[in-house]
């Protein structure tokens, strides 16, 4: 992780979330499925449809889709700073360190509207014909361009108060 110089201070913060309303009422349903199953199974005893599960997966898959995977879609999170000196971002807990871009390298950074389906593929780390994309909601971003051309691009609740932060910062 990067620690922060006195020299190094951050001029812009965002934070986003996985705010889909489908994508919640989803992992939602499914943690209630592995609550529901493991409840009727192990604790009432009761087999959980006509060809039911050993115990152990079914302990198994409350393990994994009633707890841990409601739990990663809480905790996960899309972070962005511009420094003097960096732009820096995550998706927690995907990456625990900070993916950085020293200003220097960067070339343009865009506040633009996309298509999130169409042109990456929907929301995350994603690959699309424009480069990289991290995203977790929204159709708005900055799209940042690098020396060489290479480029990416960042959702953000504030497109433009993240690409006036990152212009700024370049000089």
């Amino acid at each position: 992780m990067t620690r922060e110089s006195p020299g190094d201070g951050v001029v812009y913060r965002e934070e986003q979330r996985f705010r889909q309303i489908w994508i919640l009422l989803l992992v939602g349903f499914i943690a209630i499925l592995a609550w529901y199953s493991f409840l009727l199974q192990i604790v009432i005893g009761e087999p959980f449809g006509t060809n039911p599960a050993p115990d152990i997966l079914v302990l198994f898959l409350l393990v994994i889709f009633g707890i841990v995977f409601p739990v990663w879609f809480l905790v996960m999170r899309l972070e962005v700073q511009v420094t003097r000196t960096d732009l820096r971002f995550r998706l927690f807990p995907l990456h625990l360190q900070w993916r950085e871009f020293p200003l220097s390298i960067i070339v343009e950074a865009e506040a633009v509207t996309y298509r999130p389906i169409l042109e990456y593929g929907g929301w995350g780390i994603r690959i699309g014909w424009k480069g990289w994309a991290y995203n977790v909601s929204g159709n708005r971003g900055v799209q940042v361009t690098l020396e060489g051309g290479r480029s990416f691009l960042l959702g953000s609740l504030q497109p433009e108060k993240l690409a006036t932060a990152i212009q700024s910062a370049i000089g």
